[in-house]
Order: C-alpha cells, then structure tokens, then sequence
C-alpha cells in the first residue's frame, strides 16, 4: 500500500509517466511498420496525448496547498499544473498539424522528440530547484534544436537548426552563470530557501540585480523578448511550420512559467522588486513597440507571425509587470489564449504551405474563393490575435492592461494599447490579401485534410469560447496565480 506521500509524489509525475510511456509506444510502432502505415504516427501520439492530458486532469490535481515533492525538486502546484495541461494540448495539436507534412509525419523520431520537449517543459513549469529548472529548460531546448532542422535537405531549416542552437547554447551559458552565482552566495539551489535567504537581506541588492540580469538573458530568450528576440525570425521561417508553431506557443508559455515563478520568489524582496518592475515594463514597452514594427514590412507571413509573436510577449510581460495576484492571473489567462490561437495561425500556415509550397503572403490572394472555410479560419485568428471582441484576443489583453492600471502603471497600459492598434494594422493587411485580392490560381481549391479540419476546428471553437465564455478560464487562471502568492 502506498502512502498518502507517495501517491502525491506519483501524482505529481503522472503526466511525465505517461509520455514516456508514450514515447516508448510511439518508437515500437515506427519500428513496427513500413510505408503509409507510419501515418498513424501522428494519429497515435494526438491520442496518447489526449489520454495522458485526461488522466492528469483527473488523477493529478493539485491541493489547496502547493507541495514539494521528489526531495524539494518540484513543486506540485496549480501553477505547474495549469500550464502542464496547456503543453500536453499544444502537443497535440503539433502532432495532428505535422502529420500531413511531408518527411516530417512519417518519422517515429519527430514525435518522440517532441514528447521529450513536451516532458521538459512540465519540469520548467513545476521545478523548485535551480539544478532542476537548468536541465529541464536543457531537455526542453535540445530536440528542439533538432526539430527546427529537422529537414537536412533545405538549407534554410538545417541554418534555422543551427542557428536556434548557437543562440540558444549562448544564452544558457549566461544564464547557468547566473544560477551559480546564486549558489555561491546562498549555499543552496533551493529556490524557495533561496526566498528566505533574499527576504531576510543576506543578499545584497546589488547581488541580486547582477544574479537577475544573468538570470533574465536565458528566460529572455525562451520568450523572445527584446533585446533576445534576434534568432526568432529566421528560426520559425526556416524551421518546419509545426515545428515554429510549437516553439511560439508552448515554448514560450514555459519560459513564462519559470520567468513568474523566479521573480515572484527568489527576487521578492520589497527592496529588489521595484528595480525588476522597471526592467520588465521597459522590455514590455521595446518588445511590443519592436515587434510590431518590423512586422509590418514582412512580406512572409512567418516572419509576420514571429515578429507578432515578439510583440505578444511584451503584452504578457505588462502583466508581469504589474506585481500583483491581478496581473499574474492575466498573465497566465494570456498564455491560454496566446497558445490556441498562435497554434491556429501556424496550423493556417502548414495547410496553405501543404498545398501552395509558398509563405508569402502575396500567394495568400483568392484564398476566399479557393477555400471559404479556411479563411473565415484566418479571420478568426488574425481578429483575435489583433484583440478584437468578441473573440479570446480582446479578454486577454483587457486583463493586462486591466491590471497594470490598477497597479497604477497607466502610461504602460497606454502604450499596449496604441501598440495593439499598429498590430491590427499588418493583421488586416493580410485579410485585404486573402478577402479582396484577385489570383490567376483561385480556382484551385485548397482542401483540408481530416487532421487539419479537426484541430482547426478545435482551436476556432476554443479563441470563441474565451472570448465569449471567459469566466471559467479566468477562474482557472486566478486559481493558477495564486500558487504564487
């Protein structure tokens, strides 16, 4: 018989069990078989990852009270568990994307390697532990690396690999620096008796800023904030669409994870605090401002999304900013919104590409007329990504600027607003292309295979609802915050 311990301990890695065993599966069956049976690759791993996301639903909710489980490692949470649910559905939803792709859904390897990020990011999102979070944020970067190269024939995918690699090494490098340094000065790795040790003034301020700025290099980067937002566009343009959907959406919502996590623990001492504040709100305001200026000239509509994608990060980052239970809650409730409707987006961009061979956003004409379904699918998104109402986009960047107003940081809510009007701007230049301009090839249809139509359709149905029906999920989010406070 099991203790009321162990059962918590086992609950606690349930969803990390499960994708092992998945991942597991998914090899014998690569292995198993020969030619178009290999398709159901990516029927298998959608399932398995629908399965183990139920089960961890059921079976591993956290308590009232968050838990420290495997000798302090992790810590079991509805912070880490909220976002562990929105990694295994992100997964999932890569899966059914990649499968129609060609040399990608075919191959046992993709998924397992996306398994294995897919477990690293729920150990970023749950670590109590400075050794944990560096090699779970290692195991979440590493087949990352090989995904976004994983087309060795196309210089710009193998570039775009290696490239994300060179970049990502550097950054943890500094970012290890910094996580010694923390060490050093407190004798532990401990992240919550790290807190203690903060708040009681046995680390200076300015050890605490110089560990912090270390520390914010390699959380920058998994975000891709400015100034580390450099790689992001030739990454996700070169890397395979499913592949670049993943690395905006989950990617990202991990790095948000452990980027609250630290800051509302480790540098929570009232005399540190005000200077972070500062730090975040400035790339905020540079992240947003950047981003959606250079997303205007793009003429990729990769490029578009990741420059799109830089500006979002700094709308999370308002809610950050605002140091409360408030901001936090939107935080995470962004993140929600952020996943599913980037996914859609990036999902758009693999059918289209599926199809037409092409990213431009100029071969995007007619697509009215060659498939009515999927542009009302693009209007969807690129509405709620803009943050028009009555669609996910809107809540989510009502409650940052919600709660950097009541935070009082008026002017920083003033600037994501008339930066979400620059953004509407290049969204809706791509609806003029796809509405309104003319092509010779509008009369070829541009079909959607059951895999996209499905997840599409999940994803639609989903930027709806949160707009629509936005209590629950806020509830939810609130719930999540406050494992922090």
């Amino acid at each position: 018989m099991f203790s009321s311990i162990d059962s918590i301990m086992i609950r606690a890695i349930l969803p990390e069990i499960g994708l092992v065993v998945l991942g597991l599966i998914v090899l014998v069956y690569d292995l198993a078989l020969r030619g178009e049976g290999k398709r159901g690759l990516g029927w298998l791993t959608a399932g398995g990852l629908a399965v183990v996301f139920l089960l961890t639903l059921i079976f591993s909710r956290p308590g009232d009270e968050s838990v420290e489980v495997w000798g302090g490692m992790l810590r079991h949470d509805w912070l880490g568990f909220s976002f562990t649910l929105l990694f295994l559905f992100g997964a999932a939803l890569t899966s059914l994307f990649a499968m129609e792709m060609k040399s990608l859904g075919q191959r046992g390897e993709f998924y397992f390697l996306l398994l294995v990020s897919t477990i690293g990011m729920i150990l970023m999102a749950s670590s109590a532990d400075l050794i944990m979070l560096f090699l779970a944020i290692e195991t979440t970067s590493i087949p990352l690396y090989i995904l976004a190269g994983f087309y060795t024939l196309d210089n710009k995918s193998t570039e775009s690999g290696f490239k994300y690699f060179l970049f990502g090494a550097m950054t943890s490098a500094v970012m290890l620096y910094g996580f010694s340094l923390i060490f050093g000065f407190t004798g532990s790795t401990d992240i919550y008796e790290i807190t203690e040790m903060v708040m009681t003034g046995e680390v200076s301020l300015t050890l605490a800023m110089g560990t912090l700025i270390l520390v914010m290099v390699g959380f920058g980067f998994k975000i891709s904030i400015v100034p580390f937002h450099f790689w992001a566009p030739d990454v996700y343009e070169g890397a395979p669409t499913p592949v670049a959907g993943f690395l905006s959406t989950a990617s990202k919502a991990a790095g948000f994870a452990v980027l609250m996590r630290i800051l509302l623990t480790v540098y929570a001492d009232p005399v540190v605090i005000p200077y972070w504040v500062i730090i975040v709100a400035a790339l905020s305001v540079f992240s947003m401002t950047l981003g959606n200026a250079m997303a205007i000239p793009q003429k990729n509509i990769k490029r578009l999304l990741a420059y799109s994608s830089i500006a979002h990060a700094g709308y999370a980052l308002i809610g950050v900013a605002a140091l409360s239970e408030l901001g936090i809650t939107s935080v995470v409730f962004y993140m929600i919104v952020y996943v599913i409707t980037n996914l859609a987006a990036f999902g758009i961009v693999a059918a289209f590409w599926r199809i037409s061979g092409s990213d431009q956003i100029a071969d995007y004409a007619a697509l009215s007329r060659r498939s009515p379904t999927l542009a009302i699918i693009i209007m969807v998104t690129f509405l709620s990504l803009a943050g028009m109402p009555p669609l996910g986009g809107f809540v989510a960047k009502f409650f940052v600027f919600a709660a950097a107003v009541k935070a009082g940081l008026v002017w920083l809510a003033i600037i994501g607003v008339l930066n979400t009007i620059v953004g509407l701007y290049y969204y809706l230049v791509v609806l003029k292309v796809v509405y309104l301009y003319r092509s010779e090839d509008e009369n070829k249809p541009v079909p959607l295979t059951r895999p996209y139509a499905l997840a599409l359709t999940i994803l639609v149905v989903g930027i709806i609802l949160l707009g629509t029906l936005f209590g629950p999920w806020a509830e939810w989010s609130a719930r999540a915050a406050s494992a922090l406070f």
